[in-house]
């Protein structure tokens, strides 16, 4: 399997059924040239404009299977950031 056809692929979280993007790249230990895991590009903000989430790194132990068209694994969900409060809450407090 070539990098592009895993990148073709959506990384599903096992547990939940949720869908955590793309695969992007894959990460290599630059000393023995071992795999280490999956990374997934962070979600852009407000159409790229604001940047991107961080980035989600998914250790290669952690991948349960890679299939004709997914890839499952069995992995924590990243946190959540905090919803900062709007414009009118502040104005309220």
């Amino acid at each position: 399997m070539t990098l592009s056809e895993l990148c073709k692929k959506d990384v599903i979280q096992v547990p939940l059924g949720a869908n955590l993007g793309r695969a992007d790249d894959l990460r290599f230990d630059p000393q023995t040239a071992a795999l280490e895991g999956l990374v997934l590009l962070g979600r852009p903000r407000l159409f790229g404009l604001l940047g991107r989430q961080e980035d989600v790194f998914i250790p290669w132990r952690e991948i349960d299977t890679i299939g004709a068209d997914v890839i499952l694994v069995r992995t924590q969900l990243p946190a959540a950031p905090k919803a900062r409060a709007g414009f009118l809450a502040r104005l309220l407090e």
